[in-house]
Order: C-alpha cells, then structure tokens, then sequence
C-alpha cells in the first residue's frame, strides 16, 4: 500500500478592506483541488476582518496567525482598496515576507502585489498588477520589473495576477503548474470559467492608457 501524500498548504492573507474575488476566486479554484490541497486564512489575529465591500455579509475569517500556522507550500495575497494602507503596517509586512520567502509559490491578486513589493521579495523580478491602479502599485516596488501589459506575469515562483478576476486565470495557471494542465482545464470546466491561458491577452491595460 502506498504512503499517503501530504497535502500542500494553500495560505490564504486577510486584511481588512480585502477585495472579495481577489481572495475566493482564488480559493474557488484551489477547493476543487481537496485531494491535493488544503487551505488556511492566516491574518495578524483570528476572527472576522471586512472586507472591500463592507462588513454586512461580506466578511472574511482568518483561521491561524502567522506564527500560529504551519509553513505553507503556496502563500495567497489578494488586493483590494484596504492595501492602501498595510503597504504601512510594517507586522503584517514581515509577517509576510517571511512566510512568502519560505513558501514554494506565491500568488498575488491585483494591488496584493503592491504588498509583496514592499518586502522586497519582488525586487529584480517580473511583475504586474490591476492597471488602474498600477502607476501606485509602481510606486510601492521600484525595483521591481514591472510589466503593464499582462493578464498575470511568472517569474520563478512568483505569480502576479492584473485586476481582480484575473486571478482566477493566474490561480488556474498555478495549478497547472503543480498538477498539470489536464488537472486546469478540469477546474475551469467544474467552475464553468473560460480561462485565459496566454498571459499576454490583455485588453484593460490599453483602456487604462498604460499602452498604445
């Protein structure tokens, strides 16, 4: 009989003013991976935090602290307007370098790559965000290579996804990076998503008049 296989553990980042399909578009992808895959909210506290769209029935739940939680095998950072601020919050800024430097993978949704570049984890690599927002998220990571024209960019084991359900199409590309991209497709048809494979396609970045 063979061994059972651990499962990897899918870290999930809650702040307050977290943007709603930034986090469970995401999670939506990676819950139909149960076999492989097990999925914990990690925050600076346990309990409720409101999220983007306020707090009547749009909360999220941090499961574990950081320091409370097992090491994680992929980290998830989603974005939203609340990454205005904790770009500031220097506990939750280590808190998450150190957790995304020891993950294998990290994904990052929309202005959560704004976080990953204020550790500096980013610095020298490839990377986009949501492009209305991009000229601020520019000004978070300077020596990050950022790349206006993308729907999500992979440097290494870094995965930075555009605006907001765009990550549904950088999770799905993760996925197939790990379990192949049979086990993708199977996703996208069980969620009845048309994904974006090529990560170029990208029509938003000329409508923000990021290019020509």
């Amino acid at each position: 009989m063979n061994p059972t296989v651990p499962k990897l553990i899918v870290g999930a980042v809650l702040f307050e003013g977290f943007e709603l399909l930034d986090l469970y578009g995401p999670l939506q992808i990676f819950g139909l991976n149960k076999d492989k895959l097990e999925v914990v909210t990690l925050g600076l506290r346990v309990g409720e935090v409101a999220s983007n769209h306020g707090k009547a029935g749009s909360r999220g739940v941090i499961d574990q602290t950081f320091t409370d939680s097992p090491a994680v095998d992929v980290l998830l950072i989603p974005g939203g307007f609340g990454t205005r601020k904790k770009v500031d919050n220097a506990t939750l800024l280590d808190a998450i370098r150190t957790t995304a430097g020891r993950a294998t993978y990290v994904i990052t949704v929309c202005t959560g790559s704004a976080l990953l570049a204020r550790t500096g984890l980013s610095d020298g690599k490839r990377a986009t965000s949501n492009k209305q927002a991009l000229k601020w998220v520019i000004t978070q990571g300077p020596k990050v290579m950022w790349v206006p024209e993308a729907r999500w960019v992979e440097d290494g084991k870094f995965f930075t996804a555009s605006g907001v359900s765009a990550g549904l199409d950088a999770t799905l590309a993760l996925v197939a990076k790990i379990f192949g991209r049979e086990r993708a497709l199977s996703n996208a048809e069980g969620s009845e998503y048309e994904w974006h494979e090529d990560p170029t396609w990208d029509p938003f970045a000329k409508l923000a008049g990021l290019v020509p």
